[in-house]
């Protein structure tokens, strides 16, 4: 997924914002006003707040989260960062659950489930106690519907490659067949559902969690608009409906965002919120002042200089742990001058990662040589080339810019964070004193950011993935020609095919071998420039229980509780 800050993220579609720029102006004005009010008065009211217990008033059954971003919207066909998962998470639930402390499958809306010896073919048995927000009953059918739904190509979901691994799935994506009953997903009764691969998929339990296999309710989305329509009310408060532990009960762009219990949820008595206020800060200064004072109770991530002082000061409120996910920077191939892999490949050589890692980043991040993080099974992944600025100025010259004399301006795009323009000045810096290029900056919003990817109206982008599974093809399927989360212009029909190699192969090690070949090309020609592996870093009150580490950053928010003893 993409990714907003640190923590969240690789996130982008239609805003669900019902009001005209002037009104969402005015708004965001009034906010940003009232929090500087607000930070004003508890700054002189909290001098030695860290010293005190802050939450010491706390309403323990609701939870206040800094969520980095607004969504770009509550759709999960529609969406693609974490920023927009982390809160569909709570509204929404798939076939399977995972387990937030060891990442391995558990029961979902389906209690139960057979896989077949051949490992294609998958049978589900829903729960007859599982129900949507507004009482009706959730059904296999529910299922096949959402489907068919992101499959639907005049959706034009950019995610919809999640599901390719269903049998026929692509073709039906790419408009090759249009009858759904030819893809292999099977309603055999209202509470079974059967779904055939096309080839054995070791991780598709653990996708289940993700927002692309979730159900959505037919009579909500067909009462505001057709199935393939975007950008419709049904995600407003008060249509919305879910299934997840919790239902929206409130959304005020660029303000706040509200989820409460939801009372149908099968499960509902072992949920321990009642409620959970997702602040859309990202300031990530502002959102750490507030944590601080005793605003919020869980925060996105931790701004770059701040992480030491906690570490040192309060490590009790900050979380450190391993996280599946790589930083970078993407090569806009289809504008002049990055249409040229020398270019590319001059920027990414001008790059001293590990001086970014050790001066800039830090938080125990590694610098990143490779698209796929280290750590995943038994995959190796290739490395592109260290730094080397003699390289970079020898291939710059030949691309006809020697030491950098009549290149054209460009700029680095980022979405607005202090922390992405701290990265975007150091590596400015860099491409200055290694190529005697000057590089301009530009901040965007992250609904405006987001679509200037897609549209890839921009030079040299700032972008993050952070993996929906413990896989490496989550991360180089990305770069296959006219995937949604591409939006870099680069093809390859020979990294296309490695990668569908790499899905049929007939052993781990010959698998694991394709995607590496793959990696390897994608490296070569340098539509992207990796620069650092992430960790998540993030803080929370140290009552807040329920939240662990693991590698996907997941959160089961059903579980999160106040420990107020």
């Amino acid at each position: 997924m993409n990714v907003r800050p640190a923590i969240a993220y690789h996130k982008k579609c239609r805003e669900t914002q019902f009001y005209d720029g002037n009104t969402a102006i005015m708004a965001k004005m009034h906010f940003n006003y009232f929090v500087f009010v607000v930070f004003t008065i508890l700054a002189l009211s909290y001098v030695s707040c860290q010293e005190a217990d802050v939450w010491s008033r706390v309403n323990p059954s609701v939870l206040r989260v800094g969520n980095g971003a607004e969504p770009a919207d509550l759709d999960p066909h529609l969406v693609s960062g974490v920023t927009e998962h982390v809160i569909l998470s709570t509204l929404f639930e798939g076939l399977v659950n995972l387990n937030a402390r060891t990442l391995q499958p558990m029961p979902g809306v389906a209690e139960s489930w057979e896989l077949s010896p051949d490992g294609r073919e998958y049978t589900f048995h829903l729960r007859h106690s599982a129900r949507w927000s507004n009482g009706d009953p959730v059904t296999a059918e529910d299922f096949a519907y959402a489907w068919r739904r992101i499959l639907t190509p005049s959706l034009g979901s950019e995610y919809a490659h999640m599901l390719h691994c269903i049998q026929n799935a692509r073709l039906y994506n790419e408009g090759k067949l249009e009858d759904f009953s030819q893809v292999g997903v099977r309603v055999l009764d209202p509470h079974t559902l059967r779904v055939v691969l096309e080839h054995p998929t070791p991780y598709f339990l653990s996708m289940q969690i993700h927002f692309t296999y979730f159900p959505v309710h037919r009579g909500t989305i067909e009462r505001f608009g057709r199935m393939d329509e975007r950008g419709t009310q049904w995600t407003r408060a008060g249509n919305f409906v879910g299934n997840g532990a919790f239902q929206l009960d409130r959304w005020e762009p660029d303000r706040i965002l509200v989820v409460k219990r939801n009372p149908y949820y099968w499960n509902a008595s072992m949920v321990s919120l009642n409620e959970i206020q997702f602040y859309p800060i990202d300031n990530l200064n502002t959102e750490e002042l507030l944590f601080r004072v005793g605003r919020l109770d869980l925060t996105s991530t931790v701004p770059l200089n701040k992480v030491e002082p906690y570490q040192r000061n309060y490590p009790e409120k900050i979380h450190i742990s391993p996280y599946l996910g790589t930083y970078f920077y993407r090569f806009n191939t289809k504008r002049r001058p990055f249409d040229d892999v020398r270019v590319r490949r001059a920027f990414s050589l001008a790059i001293n990662r590990d001086d970014l890692v050790r001066n800039v980043v830090r938080a125990g991040r590694a610098p990143a040589f490779s698209l796929t993080p280290k750590g995943i099974e038994n995959y190796i992944p290739p490395e592109s080339a260290p730094f080397n600025p003699e390289e970079a100025r020898r291939l710059l010259a030949q691309a006809g810019y020697p030491e950098g004399v009549g290149f054209p301006p460009v700029e680095i795009l980022f979405n607005t964070s202090e922390d992405h323009r701290q990265v975007a000045e150091a590596i400015q810096a860099m491409w200055r004193e290694n190529l005697g290029i000057r590089v301009g900056l530009r901040n965007q919003d992250w609904k405006v950011y987001l679509n200037s990817l897609s549209t890839l109206d921009y030079d040299i982008a700032r972008s993050a993935w952070i993996g929906d599974v413990i896989d490496p093809v989550n991360f180089l399927e990305c770069f296959t020609s006219g995937n949604g989360n591409n939006r870099t212009g680069f093809s390859s029909p020979i990294f296309d095919g490695l990668i569908e190699e790499a899905r049929s192969a007939s052993s781990v090690s010959e698998r694991f071998e394709r995607l590496r070949e793959a990696e390897k090309l994608l490296l070569e020609e340098a539509p992207i420039a990796p620069l650092y592996f992430y960790t998540r870093v993030f803080l929370m009150a140290p009552n807040v229980q329920g939240v662990y580490p693991n590698l996907l950053g997941y959160i089961d928010f059903k579980n999160v509780f106040w420990n107020v003893n």
